[in-house]
This record gives structure tokens, C-alpha cells and sequence, in this order.
């Protein structure tokens, strides 16, 4: 392994978060390649049921929060989840992808209604599930994403990819070659996968797993 790993982070990162990283030795380099952007919306009423699928929607909406927080609410993710408690909302269920969430509706949530609150860029994955079967539901949309692309002349070692959205912006500045690509998830892989096979995805969906995934690799690199 090269004495010195450099890392690009296609976020700005919490500042522990980057300690992780420096501590391990490697030269970081953290940019916002999407900022996100509110977007007026009105709610009239809401169904039975709330869905979030995204810390940004769930932070979108809080000035609107005492019109429907007494509604139940399903989500994706532990951090969405941590912040709809404590804003106090009330989560009957969460799972760390949208694909299980789906398979919660179907074993738990049929005879309900629902209401999607989410962004502009949105996957389709919940909305057409709901369509499909013929389930009552409205979708919200709340705030939009916004690419901001920025030219990278460093060269990398390992890029930690976020969003889908987040790769759309870095291509569109730079090009991946040989370097090992770390995703939150698996749609943000597949997203990377039309540029890079060399991909690592995060056992868990947050971006301290996707830090870890990061460094235990390039550890294990090093004692090959």
C-alpha cells in the first residue's frame, strides 16, 4: 500500500467523522457535490400513515410538523427514524432500505392509506409498489436536489459516494478510473456501477459504516 491513501468524500463530513479517517492515516478531501433545496408544498390532509424515506424530508417538513404529528409514521433509515422521535413523531416501523419497507407494508399495512413525504429526485421504488397494488396514497414533495459538480485535480485512492444523486454530480466533473468506490447503499452502487465494478457497499446505511468500510479495506490492502 502507498504510504499516504487519499480519500475524496463526495459530502462535507462531521468533523469525528474525518478524524476517523485522518487518524487512520489517509488525506481526505470533503466537498458537497448536491445541496438540497425546500421547496413550498401544501398538505390539505394526510392518510392514515406517513412515510419518510430521507433525513431531508423528514427536516423539510418540521415547520409543518403540528398539522400531522399525531399520524403514525413509517421510514427508512435508523438516522431518519432518530430524528422524527425526536421532533416527536411517533415510528411504528423502520428498516434500512426501501425495498424491506416494502415487504412490512405488505406483511403489517395493506388496508392503509398513506402519504409519501420526499424529494424531487425521489427512486420510485415505494410509489410504485403502492400504485401497483392498488393502495390509497399522495406524494409530497418536499425538497429538491440540486448538483453541484466541482473538478477533483487530486488524484484518489477511494471516493465515498452517498446518493445517487452524488455520483451524477462527480461524474460530471471528473471520471472514476482505479479507484475503489464506497457506497451507503445499494442504490447509490448501482448508480456507480455504469462507471466502476471495483465498488464496496456499507453493511449498514450510514456514513460512519461507509468511513469503516473505507478504512478496513485499505488496512487489509496493506497487510496483503
Amino acid at each position: 500500500m502507498k504510504e499516504s491513501i487519499g480519500i475524496l468524500a463526495t459530502k462535507k463530513l462531521a468533523h469525528n467523522q474525518k478524524q476517523y479517517l485522518l487518524n487512520a492515516n489517509f488525506k481526505v478531501i470533503d466537498e458537497d457535490f448536491i445541496h438540497i433545496q425546500p421547496i413550498a408544498f401544501e398538505i390539505k390532509n394526510t392518510n392514515d400513515i406517513l412515510i419518510f424515506t430521507s433525513q431531508n424530508a423528514v427536516l423539510n417538513v418540521l415547520t409543518h410538523k403540528e398539522e400531522f404529528i399525531h399520524k403514525p409514521v413509517i421510514c427508512v433509515g435508523e438516522k431518519t427514524k432518530n430524528i422524527l422521535l425526536e421532533n416527536g413523531f411517533s415510528v411504528v416501523c423502520f428498516q434500512p432500505e426501501a425495498a424491506e419497507l416494502i415487504g412490512s407494508i405488505e406483511n403489517e399495512y395493506m388496508n392503509n392509506s398513506f402519504t409519501f413525504f420526499c424529494g424531487t429526485s425521489r427512486l420510485n421504488t415505494i410509489p410504485n409498489f403502492l400504485r401497483e397494488k392498488s393502495i390509497k396514497h399522495e406524494i409530497i414533495e418536499v425538497y429538491k436536489t440540486i448538483e453541484t459538480p466541482l473538478k477533483i485535480n487530486s488524484k484518489m485512492d477511494g471516493i465515498l459516494f452517498f446518493s445517487p444523486s452524488g455520483v451524477t454530480s462527480f461524474i460530471k466533473e471528473n471520471e472514476i478510473t482505479d479507484e475503489c468506490c464506497f457506497c451507503i447503499g445499494t442504490t447509490t452502487a448501482k448508480a456507480v456501477e455504469a462507471y466502476s465494478k471495483n465498488i464496496v457497499i456499507a453493511n449498514q446505511p450510514t456514513v460512519e459504516n461507509v468511513i469503516i468500510q473505507c478504512i478496513h479495506y485499505f488496512k487489509s490492502t496493506k497487510n496483503d
